[in-house]
């Protein structure tokens, strides 16, 4: 083709965009940072960043901002750092001139890369969809769900034949405690927060990784990869442009299945992602868990006792134990904690780590904690019945429920029936940085008479930050705060001025996980009192506790 008819073609081209009014076509020139518009008249002439000027312009809606945002990170991640991809794409809503109505609107980034794949030009178009257009994207996200998976699953076995030289994983992931977030911000903004991760994931996945949310708020990716270390980087960064939506504080958890059976259903892959998903749910350590088969067996071992817990309730198989809490200094039992055991008719006494975890997730918590609760103003009515002066019992409540129902109203109904002072009953709750609303019930719950403990201080994602508006009474130094900080010298210092200051703004300190006399004496020394752990004594059935108390107490 002659030079002078290449001129005419590309003039052709200039013509035919230059015409296309409903497209808003820019072109950006990296390497001179210069900006260009080409054509279009849904957005006024600009002369700068068209991504600038539409993040300050208000014509985006502000449910399309999170994930215009993102896009807008892909895009400079990209120029920073290069890219292998060709393009990305977002759909945003957006008010267009002479409407107060927002549209549904596709904007696409098409890049130009050297060899070493940093991008050198982006050529930008904005356009409004169809009606046809919304019904047909609306139509393909329900149809690439797990209620109608056909398409979604020939697209993952797609994947599979495509890549027989590179690994393949099944991500299944979701949001720990989303009815909390529906309960807490409502369900609208629960929706908008599902949409945003519908879209960004978009973003995210390339045409090779199809994608879909499969139920509620599960969500699945399917890709190839080369190595373990760019799999746990791929899942690592989605959940980096996933996290803090509108400010709001959550956290996902991730289940992989890497397949090693290409021939078994998609569906099997998946569900051994969901397995692996289930299965990490709840550690505070890790939120990403690896299928194996051994996981099977555990669950196995789950549906077992989810099978057993309400015929388990029903035959009184569940018992109160109590850990007596002592005075360092006097060695006296001052209090005690309620704990729930399982003494099952087959398989003996099942550990709590075994039950307690599973009873989190799927409700049954609820009705393990109220009896629990019932069974220790029983036995401090017994105590006062028969002469023994009592001594308080700390009941836990979980922050699974505390949205849920009203949890004081039922405790204050329990001290009623009873008939014991309220003094006796003390509450203990996890207090931790993503715990939304809880500082609220529990303020209720002190104003109600109630003494409030902070259990588990010092794990997890508490802080001294938390200290200085805190509306609890006590602080229950966690185990692994003690052990962790009682190895060096600086540790001991910190625990010390830990305990100094508390007291200094009026909270009482309880040292959990106390194991030997050196803890208990450097505890002392640094003015915290009370105590409780193996070194005093392990949880006891309530009988046992009793007898202790007289023996050490008297009546």
């Amino acid at each position: 083709m002659s030079k002078k008819n290449d001129e005419e073609y590309r003039d052709r081209i200039v013509q035919m965009v230059e015409c296309d009014k409903d497209t808003f076509h820019f072109f950006h020139s990296v390497s001179d940072n210069v900006f260009f518009q080409l054509s279009g008249e849904l957005l006024p002439d600009i002369s700068g960043d068209p991504l600038e000027y539409l993040s300050g312009s208000g014509l985006i809606d502000e449910q399309s901002m999170p994930v215009f945002s993102v896009f807008c990170s892909k895009i400079r991640e990209g120029i920073a750092n290069g890219t292998d991809k060709n393009h990305t794409s977002v759909d945003i809503s957006i008010k267009l001139p002479g409407s107060d109505e927002f549209r549904m609107c596709h904007l696409y980034g098409m890049f130009l890369r050297d060899e070493s794949g940093k991008i050198t030009d982006i050529h930008y178009d904005l356009r409004p969809y169809t009606p046809i257009e919304c019904f047909n994207r609306d139509v393909l996200r329900m149809f690439s769900s797990d209620k109608n998976p056909k398409l979604f699953s020939e697209r993952c076995k797609k994947v599979i034949t495509d890549n027989p030289d590179k690994e393949i994983a099944f991500i299944q992931f979701d949001i720990e405690r989303f009815k909390l977030i529906n309960e807490t911000y409502g369900v609208e903004v629960g929706d908008e927060l599902l949409q945003f991760i519908n879209d960004t994931l978009a973003l995210a996945c390339t045409d090779e990784q199809p994608f879909c949310r499969l139920t509620a708020d599960v969500f699945m990716i399917v890709t190839a990869f080369e190595s373990k270390v760019r799999l746990l980087k791929f899942i690592t960064g989605i959940e980096n442009m996933l996290s803090g939506y509108n400010g709001m504080k959550y956290r996902m958890t991730f289940g992989v299945c890497i397949v090693e059976d290409r021939t078994a259903h998609t569906r099997q892959h998946g569900d051994n992602a969901s397995l692996a998903r289930q299965l990490i749910k709840g550690n505070a350590l890790q939120n990403i868990g690896f299928f194996s088969n051994d996981m099977k067996a555990d669950l196995h071992k789950k549906k077992s006792i989810e099978d057993d817990m309400k015929k388990a309730l029903q035959n009184n198989e569940f018992v109160m134990f109590l850990q007596p809490k002592y005075s360092i200094s006097t060695g006296r039992i001052i209090g005690a904690e309620a704990l729930a055991r399982w003494n099952h008719p087959q398989k003996g006494m099942i550990s709590p780590a075994d039950f307690i975890p599973m009873f989190e997730q799927n409700g049954f918590i609820i009705k393990l904690d109220t009896f629990i609760w019932d069974e220790a103003c029983r036995r401090i009515r017994r105590w006062i019945d028969n002469g023994i002066t009592p001594v308080p019992i700390s009941v836990n409540i979980s922050r699974e429920y505390v949205h849920s129902f009203d949890v004081t109203t039922m405790l204050l109904k329990l001290v009623e029936k009873h008939d014991i002072p309220i003094s006796l009953l003390e509450l203990e709750i996890t207090e931790s940085i993503d715990s939304v609303g809880v500082e609220d019930i529990v303020k209720k719950m002190k104003n109600a008479g109630f003494k409030m403990l902070m259990d588990d201080f010092g794990s997890g994602y508490s802080s001294l930050n938390m200290l200085k508006s805190t509306p609890f009474d006590v602080l229950k130094i966690d185990k692994s705060f003690l052990d962790e900080f009682m190895e060096s010298s600086r540790g001991r210092k910190i625990i010390e001025h830990t305990i100094t200051m508390s007291r200094d703004i009026g909270l009482d300190i309880i040292a959990e996980g106390v194991e030997n006399v050196e803890q208990a004496l450097f505890l002392s020394h640094c003015g915290c009192d009370s105590a409780q752990g193996f070194y005093y004594s392990k949880p006891i059935p309530a009988d046992d506790f009793e007898r202790k108390l007289l023996e050490i107490n008297g009546k």
